[in-house]
């Protein structure tokens, strides 16, 4: 399941290894990037642009645990994005195999951002997406490691360097596929932090890969979504946690199934959420169709809110 993904693959992103940062910024049309360049570290270069204005940006958000790391993360800003205002922020976690290019290229994430804010169905926000492993080639889970950098680097640094809204209810969490358990089971073990946790195509048992390999029954029941849910059911009912859960019916029909087990689940404990299934695979072109209702259940203007 975490393999399963095949990035449409852009051409900023066959450029990328071959320039280098600097040299891509040359390449992309400034427009409004004048403006939202200063929100971000110099380091960030521009990628992309959406039809009304939003902005991809690129660079790396450092892990002083990993010294390692030279992948990079991607950030999406609003049309118009001003320091003087707050946002809410959408964290988003990649499958495996696989790049936080999957939301940037294969999803169009600025296209669909850019005309779901224009729409009024979605306030405008900032995106976040960073990577995991050290190289193309991990296949594991959004644990160990990479829980630790999510928890303890990313969503500080997000906070430091970018005009956000720092309450825990102005904070989403999701992701694809492996990215989806990451996302309820991050979400869940830190219920601090986000409101709304989010699984595209995802599973809600830990797998026995990546930092799980070898782990005991105490360790993977410490990541089980379904246990912490139901050990921390009252918690997550007082603070107003809330799901949303995606998959698509007719060519993924196990990941299918395990949405709907969780959101019966979920039900039993009275924790609210969101069913969206619709025919499709466990692919792009499914996560791209249903990219709109998450964001709007992530991030409602109030005349849309769940």
């Amino acid at each position: 399941m975490a393999g399963r993904f095949r990035a449409h693959t852009a051409p900023f992103r066959r450029l990328l290894p071959l320039l280098g940062l600097a040299a891509l910024a040359a390449l992309i049309p400034h427009g409004s990037a004048g403006r939202t360049a200063s929100l971000l570290p110099a380091s960030f270069v521009q990628a992309g642009a959406g039809p009304a204005g939003g902005t991809v940006w690129v660079g790396r958000i450092p892990d002083p645990a990993l010294p390692g790391l030279r992948r990079s993360s991607i950030v999406y800003l609003p049309p118009h994005a001003s320091a003087l205002a707050r946002y809410p922020v959408l964290y988003l976690l990649q499958g495996f195999r696989g790049s936080p290019w999957q939301f940037a290229s294969g999803l169009q994430l600025a296209t669909v951002a850019d005309r779901a804010i224009a729409s009024g169905t979605v306030r405008p926000f900032i995106a976040v997406a960073p990577p995991a492993g050290l190289t193309r080639k991990y296949d594991g889970e959004w644990a160990g490691a990479w829980e630790s950098y999510v928890v303890q680097d990313v969503v500080p640094w997000v906070d430091t360097h970018l005009p956000t809204l720092r309450a825990r209810s102005q904070r989403a969490l999701a992701g694809l596929s492996a990215g989806g358990f990451g996302a309820v089971d991050i979400g869940l073990r830190h219920p601090g932090l986000f409101e709304t946790l989010e699984s595209w195509s995802g599973y809600f048992r830990p797998l026995h890969d990546g930092p799980f390999r070898g782990a005991g029954s105490r360790e993977l029941a410490a990541h089980n979504p379904s246990l912490l849910a139901r050990d921390d059911a009252r918690l997550l009912r007082g603070i107003g946690t809330r799901f949303y859960l995606s998959s698509g019916s007719t060519a993924d029909r196990k990941t299918a199934a395990a949405a709907v087990r969780f959101a019966g689940e979920l039900d039993a404990l009275r924790l609210p959420h969101v069913l969206y299934l619709r025919p499709g695979g466990h692919d792009s072109r499914f996560w791209r169709s249903q990219l709109p209702e998450a964001l709007r259940y992530a991030l409602p203007t109030p005349r849309h809110a769940v």
